[in-house]
């Protein structure tokens, strides 16, 4: 179809709508005007339905496209410099009336055991054990081991001498034993020493520096011939000031505890003393007799009151044994100065090189009351473990752990 011809189709079916509105009563419209709007309807019928906008004609301010395909635009959002509303607050818990605000703390009880595993015959420190080798008891309660680690560190000492007037040879063993424990620690230990007879004397502060502990005890090495002031011994006393000396020392700490272990006028009795120490946690005690060569040459000599200093000796040696298998030491009766070294490596070594074991008591409450806990080797199949040597024969084997532990007590 020609250009004319829709021209002229287009203004008629215009013409003939006008009249319609005409008779409506509507003023009619000057044909220039009609024709012209009747020539661009007919321009915009003659583009197809699907032809696209151009991709350079830009989009609408708002509102629809101007024609019936295109895109819609929305209105854009004006920037606005109000700040957003804030957060609702949180809700507040009120308490009833005259309930007291209260807080709640749950506390697990966590237990460290330090093992050391020694060879009967020398001393010597077992290595190479497994979590699965070990098996704690606990009242007699299996508990379950969550940590495991062997450990190897710098210590922290204290040497507790007895230096008292009970006799020449009882200071020259006690100077003899703190001289070889001296030589054994390394530069980064830290070592305090302090003697006691009546009452109780600080040679040396904690110290890194070892040669400060030779010195004093070189300083009492040129008394020893000089009659000391007392003949008493309070070794119950010495032993708990010294333990309230290291309560305030964070960490693990050991106490070396050279004497002869009778006690004549101390305030505490054993079965104070025995509380004390089985209340310190962190605190281990390794004790060594003195006077061992001169109670063997006059054992059962002098009658009646030969018996009785026997029974006083042997009962203060089973004291300070008690002392070191309550806090998971060792002790001692060295006889010949030739035993010592032997002695005070084996001190070092259990020291040193312990397995740590931690686990979570069954038991939680926290009532003050005392946990005796029980250690034991045992193979992959749970049955005892046995140790031989090279040549395939057995070696027994010592397991030097703590006796027990005290709970904490729960405050009201």
């Amino acid at each position: 179809m020609s250009m004319p011809n829709l021209r002229v189709n287009v203004s008629r079916r215009i013409l003939l709508g006008l009249s319609f509105f005409a008779v409506l009563g509507l003023t009619a419209m000057p044909a220039g005007r009609v024709c012209a709007q009747a020539q661009t309807s007919g321009q915009q019928s003659q583009q197809p339905s699907s032809q696209q906008q151009p991709a350079d004609q830009a989009a609408p301010e708002a509102g629809g496209p101007n024609a019936d395909n295109g895109v819609i635009a929305l209105p854009k959002k004006k920037d606005s410099d109000e700040a957003p509303p804030p957060a609702p607050a949180a809700p507040k818990f009120k308490n009833p009336e005259n309930f007291p605000t209260t807080s709640l703390r749950v506390e697990v009880p966590e237990v460290t055991v330090d093992v050391g595993v020694l060879l009967e015959k020398t001393h010597q420190f077992v290595p190479g054990l497994r979590p699965e080798n070990f098996r704690v008891f606990e009242d007699g309660v299996q508990q379950h081991i969550e940590g495991f680690k062997r450990t190897e560190a710098p210590i922290t000492v204290l040497l507790l001498c007895e230096y008292a007037a009970r006799g020449y040879m009882f200071r020259v063993d006690m100077l003899n034993s703190a001289w070889a424990f001296t030589q054994q620690l390394r530069p980064q230990d830290y070592v305090a020493m302090m003697t006691f007879d009546l009452n109780t004397h600080i040679v040396s502060d904690f110290t890194q520096n070892k040669q400060q502990i030779l010195e004093g005890i070189n300083e009492l090495a040129n008394e020893v011939w000089m009659p000391a002031a007392f003949s008493e011994t309070d070794v119950f006393d010495a032993l708990n000031e010294s333990l309230d000396r290291l309560s305030r020392i964070e960490g693990q700490k050991y106490i070396v505890l050279i004497a002869s272990g009778v006690d004549t006028m101390s305030k505490l009795t054993l079965d104070q003393i025995l509380k004390r120490v089985k209340a310190s946690r962190d605190t281990t005690i390794f004790s060594i007799s003195t006077g061992g060569l001169l109670l063997a040459m006059t054992e059962g000599q002098g009658g009646m009151m030969g018996g009785m200093r026997d029974m006083t000796y042997l009962q203060a040696e089973n004291q300070m044994k008690t002392f070191s298998d309550l806090t998971g030491g060792m002790h001692f009766e060295p006889r010949f100065v030739g035993e010592l070294p032997d002695d005070v490596r084996a001190i070092n070594q259990n020291i040193r090189s312990k397995y740590e074991l931690v686990y979570h008591p069954t038991n939680q409450k926290q009532d003050g009351t005392w946990r005796k806990i029980r250690v034991e080797l045992v193979d992959a199949e749970g049955n005892p473990l046995r140790m031989q040597d090279e040549k395939k024969k057995p070696l027994k084997y010592d397991i030097i752990a703590r006796d027990g532990y005290r709970a904490r007590q729960q405050v009201e």
